[in-house]
């Protein structure tokens, strides 16, 4: 069990508050590195098919995925595009000379808002969970992170689920709050408690198959390179590099399941925007189904190539942040303890 030493070690002796302070300066500093790819994708998205009123797009910068609903055609400035981009380097020029710096990172807020706390959660309830199923797992101990990952990411998708959905509806319809909970109060009272959670089951689906592999592959990796380089505790680049590997791995195992859901994240919001009720063919094997019969299985495996571009360096640099954060912590947490000790000695 000598190959569980450095995951362990990492997580024991820091206070869940410097864990949640430790994934929010990872979550901010993903956010920022991996906005500006989203938003130079979805303006030359844009550019080659416009965004009519009424339809919508998703916007994912590495943390979390967001619902944008088009309301007067090119008006925002999420793809409001200034003459044409002949590629993704001519975007980038082209924004920041016509723009400004600032326009790279649009739709910023939203993430600081609400992915900023899920991912707070969504770590500390893994460091946690780890820790308590490391001891009770006994010889089992390797296959703690595999169902932490997927408890941690039950519990965070859950909690941000109504959330996502009230931001939608005050994004596609301009609601004052007022209006938006006697809107809320009635789909309830018509459709029960469970409609705020609409579209959460493709979620999990997507999103607890990639948690598990990814914390799995991820504490397996770090173990591994930590044995390989001979270090009791992971570098920075040992955790860079398996943060990479193992979230590319899940990505791609996992694609289907985020086709799926995008599409089926894109339909719900159209069908909230017009004021329409969810159709019955909506269930996931149905949207598969839907999925294949047009585009056949290659339509499954729609996005493979952006979707590993992005999710592989919001992996790395985020879980690397976060073992950062815990790492400075758990060494001013042994000088502190060090301190009176020494003291005491003289």
């Amino acid at each position: 069990m000598s190959g569980q030493r450095p995951a362990s070690s990492a997580r024991g002796d820091i206070t869940p508050l410097q864990q949640m302070v430790a994934s929010c300066s990872g979550a901010i500093l993903t956010s920022l590195f991996v906005t500006p790819l989203d938003v130079v994708k979805i303006r030359l998205q844009a550019q080659k098919n416009p965004f009519p009123k009424g339809k919508c797009f998703v916007y994912c910068n590495g943390l979390m995925d967001h619902l944008c609903v088009c309301e007067n055609g090119n008006s925002k400035a999420w793809y409001k595009a200034p003459g044409r981009f002949n590629g993704t380097l001519d975007a980038f020029v082209k924004i920041i000379r016509c723009e400004g710096v600032k326009a790279l990172w649009s739709g910023l807020p939203p993430t600081l808002v609400m992915a900023v706390p899920a991912t707070m959660i969504y770590f500390t309830c893994y460091d946690q969970l780890c820790a308590a199923l490391s001891v009770r797992m006994g010889n089992h101990a390797q296959e703690a992170p595999l169902v932490a990952g997927a408890l941690a990411r039950v519990g965070s998708a859950t909690v941000i689920s109504p959330l996502e959905l009230i931001r939608t509806k005050l994004q596609s319809q301009k609601q004052s709050y007022r209006e938006l909970t006697n809107c809320i109060r009635s789909a309830v009272q018509s459709e029960g408690w469970w409609s705020l959670w609409r579209g959460l089951g493709p979620t999990l689906l997507r999103d607890v198959p990639f948690s598990a592999m990814y914390w799995y592959n991820y504490e397996r990796t770090k173990t591994w390179l930590c044995e390989r380089y001979n270090t009791r505790e992971p570098t920075f680049t040992i955790t860079f590099i398996s943060g990479a590997l193992s979230g590319s791995f899940a990505s791609v195992v996992t694609l289907p399941f985020d086709v799926v859901k995008t599409r089926r994240q894109v339909e719900l919001g159209e069908l909230q925007a017009k004021n329409l009720s969810s159709p019955g063919s909506s269930f996931t094997i149905s949207v598969m189904r839907r999925i294949v019969a047009q585009d056949g299985f290659r339509g499954l495996f729609a996005g493979f190539l952006p979707r590993l571009i992005k999710v592989a360096p919001a992996c790395a640099i985020m879980i690397s942040t976060y073992e950062s954060g815990k790492a400075f912590f758990r060494k001013h947490n042994q000088e502190r303890m060090l301190g009176p000790l020494q003291t005491s000695n003289t």
